[in-house]
């Protein structure tokens, strides 16, 4: 309970970075899902002078469970002040939890239409704004056998490149053991312990010129999925796989 109101305090704060306070959909969000990371994960966080001290940036992370994100937020809203975080837009019209994640702000994206380009632009705002935004680059859990990280989307870069803003990676290990890809339920004892570490940003500055944004996008993204893929060997103290799990390829009938 003491850590509880601990979190609360620390929420109820308004942020250095944005001057605005956090809004009540999100300390809800906070109450119910977020402290739960509390009690169900062990945290070993580092890297906290990578994260910029004034100002928008994006964060970019692995994906390893449905319920990874508990800890990320966590973090983040500890260190950054309560992030943006880019959802499945099919998540905003569940009963309830779309209320909840409409009312925190987080921006909802459908991949493959128009109203995808319409959330890169509502998340470069809230970037001008001086918030932290969060994408899963890959888009979905990976694919990867061993849950290494997959080929990235170029959303995040995109963002980071339109703002002018950091690109943060950020990489985690530990959630998958709460709650597998494939599994429908936690285990929910003993606490798992997660280990996040945030890196330096990502260098896109000989990228910022280029005429042709598709192939700047895409450069970049091989670079920030490196990155995080680094991030993630270090936690794991295992090498990743020479080539990424390509999520792109066509698989032959």
């Amino acid at each position: 309970m003491v850590m509880i109101l601990q979190l609360a305090r620390q929420l109820n704060l308004t942020s250095m970075r944005t001057k605005a306070k956090t809004p009540l959909a999100y300390k809800v969000v906070i109450a119910v899902l977020i402290w739960p990371a509390l009690l169900l994960f062990r945290r070993r966080w580092r890297g906290r002078p990578n994260i910029p001290a004034t100002g928008g940036f994006v964060v970019a992370a692995n994906h390893v469970s449905n319920l990874d994100f508990l800890p990320v937020v966590h973090l983040l809203a500890i260190w950054a002040g309560p992030p943006k975080v880019l959802v499945k837009e099919s998540l905003m019209r569940l009963p309830v939890v779309g209320w909840l994640l409409r009312g925190s702000g987080f921006i909802p994206v459908k991949r493959g239409t128009a109203q995808a380009a319409s959330s890169l632009g509502k998340a470069t705002k809230a970037l001008e704004k001086g918030h932290c935004v969060l994408v899963y680059p890959e888009g979905t859990i990976t694919k990867d056998p061993q849950l290494w990280p997959m080929r990235g989307r170029p959303g995040a870069v995109r963002l980071a490149l339109d703002a002018g803003v950091p690109l943060i990676p950020l990489a985690h290990w530990g959630a998958q053991k709460l709650l597998p890809p494939s599994a429908k339920f936690p285990r929910l004892f003993p606490p798992t312990k997660v280990s996040i570490v945030v890196g330096p940003a990502v260098d896109l500055s000989d990228l910022a010129g280029l005429e042709d944004r598709a192939e700047a996008a895409r450069l970049g993204t091989v670079r920030l999925m490196a990155a995080i893929t680094a991030l993630e060997a270090e936690l794991r103290q295992a090498a990743p796989p020479t080539e990424p799990f390509n999520q792109f390829a066509k698989v032959e009938p």
